[in-house]
C-alpha cells in the first residue's frame, strides 16, 4: 500500500495571511476541492465544547470550511451527537444552547447546527460494520448518516480512556447516538441510581422489552435478562436516574471507536481536519481544560484519518513538555508523551485495528502547506 498524503501548515501569521487563509490554503492544496459537493448534504462533524472548556476550536475555522463548501454548491451543516454523560450537551436543546454559548451559531459559521441524533440522543441508524469485531452494528446519529458527505474537524489533545483524541475519536465516539456511546463505553447494560429516580415511569414507556420494574417506592430497577442495552431508557430519563456502567476496558473502548468509524466512513466521500493547538491533557468533554501539555505545532488535513492521527501524534511526540503542565507532573516513562500522560492507555491500538479493518494507512507522507 502506498503511503497516505498529510498535509501540514504551521501557525505563523502575518499581515499578507492570517491562519483563516492558511486553513483555507491547506486544505485546497490537500484536495478537498476534488470531492463534488454540488447539490449534496455535507456535515461536518466538531465538538462544539462543554461549557466552562475553553481549548475547544474557535467558531471561525468552521466558517472557512463551510463557505468554501457552499461556494462548490454543497448544502453544509455542522453536526454532533448528544453526550452519554450529564453535562451542557446530553439533549438537542441544552447542546444547542452550549454551542450558540461558545460561538457556534449560524451568523458566526454560516450555517445551521444539527444534532444529530435527536432531542433525547435516541435518532440513530443501524450501520452495519463490515468485519467488526466488537460491533456488528453501529448505532450511528440519524442526520450524520443522512449526509452525503462526511468531513471531520476537530481538536487534537490527550484523552484518559483512549490516549488522545483525535480524528478516529471525534468520528467514531462523537457519531455514536447515546446508545451508541453506551455500547463503546461498556461492556455491560444500564442501571438505575434510585436516589434520583421519581417514579415517573417514561422509562418504562419506552422499553420494549419489558426490562424496567418499580418497587414499593416507586423506584425503577433494570433487568439485566432481558435488558438489550438499547439505552432508550438512559435518553428518556429527565432526571438522569440511570447510568452506564462505562467499564469497558481502554483497548476494547479504542477498537469500538475504530469500528464505529468505520460505520461512519464507509461508503461515501470524507475528508478530515485536525487543529493540534491547545493540547490538554483531557477530553474538550470536560468543564474545564488544564494548561496545555506540550506547545501548538500547527493545523494537518488528509483524506486518510488513520494517517492523520499518527502524524499528529508524531508531530506532538517531538514536541518539549510544557513547564508545570500535569504531563510534567507525571514524569516520562516512554518517547509518548500521550502514554506517559495516561499510562494506562495505547493509542496504537485503535490505529492498528482501524489499519486493520481497511479505513486506512498510518504510512504517510507529510507535506508542509
Amino acid at each position: 500500500m502506498s503511503k497516505s498524503k498529510v498535509y501540514f501548515t504551521n501557525l505563523r501569521a502575518d499581515s499578507n495571511k492570517n491562519l483563516l487563509e492558511k486553513l483555507h490554503n491547506l486544505v485546497m492544496k490537500a484536495g478537498i476541492e476534488n470531492i463534488d459537493f454540488h447539490n449534496k448534504f455535507a456535515a461536518i462533524k466538531i465538538h462544539f465544547g462543554e461549557p466552562g472548556n475553553l481549548a475547544y476550536l474557535r467558531p471561525n475555522y468552521s466558517k472557512v470550511i463551510v463557505d468554501l463548501v457552499k461556494s462548490k454548491g454543497g448544502k453544509v451543516f455542522l453536526t454532533d451527537c448528544n453526550t452519554l454523560y450529564v453535562g451542557g450537551r446530553k439533549n438537542a436543546l441544552e447542546h444547542m444552547d452550549s454551542a450558540y454559548v461558545n460561538g457556534y451559531n449560524p451568523f458566526a459559521t454560516g450555517c445551521h447546527i444539527i444534532i444529530a441524533d435527536g432531542l433525547k440522543g435516541t435518532d440513530e441508524v443501524l450501520v452495519p460494520v463490515k468485519n467488526g469485531e466488537y460491533v456488528k452494528e453501529a448505532k450511528i446519529g440519524q442526520a450524520i448518516m443522512d449526509a452525503d458527505i462526511f468531513i471531520s474537524m476537530n481538536h487534537f489533545k490527550g484523552h484518559e480512556s483512549t490516549g488522545f483524541g483525535g480524528a478516529l475519536k471525534n468520528i467514531g465516539m462523537g457519531c455514536g447516538s447515546r446508545a451508541g456511546k453506551m455500547e463503546m463505553h461498556s461492556s455491560g447494560k444500564p442501571y438505575v441510581k434510585q436516589s434520583k429516580c421519581v417514579g415517573c415511569k417514561s422509562c418504562s414507556k419506552n422499553c420494549a422489552h419489558e426490562a424496567i420494574t418499580f418497587d414499593e417506592n416507586k423506584k425503577a430497577s433494570i433487568n439485566h435478562d432481558n435488558c438489550v442495552g438499547c439505552g432508550r431508557c438512559i435518553g428518556s430519563c429527565n432526571f438522569d436516574a440511570i447510568k452506564s456502567p462505562t467499564d469497558e476496558s481502554n483497548d476494547i473502548l479504542n477498537k469500538k471507536i475504530a469500528e464505529y468509524s468505520k460505520a461512519v466512513l464507509d461508503g461515501r466521500p470524507h475528508f478530515h481536519i485536525s487543529f493540534v493547538i491547545d493540547i490538554s491533557p483531557n477530553c474538550d468533554c470536560h468543564r474545564e481544560n488544564d494548561l496545555p501539555i506540550i506547545p501548538d505545532v500547527g493545523i494537518f488535513a488528509s483524506f486518510d484519518p488513520v494517517a492523520l492521527d499518527v502524524a499528529c501524534a508524531h508531530a506532538c511526540n517531538k514536541q518539549p513538555v510544557i513547564p508545570g503542565s500535569y504531563l510534567e507532573g507525571k514524569g516520562h516513562h516512554t518517547h509518548d508523551h500521550f502514554i506517559n500522560t495516561h499510562p494506562e492507555t495505547n493509542w496504537e491500538v485503535c490505529i492498528d485495528h482501524a489499519v486493520k479493518l481497511g479505513i486506512g494507512n498510518k504510512e504517510y507522507e507529510l507535506f508542509e502547506v
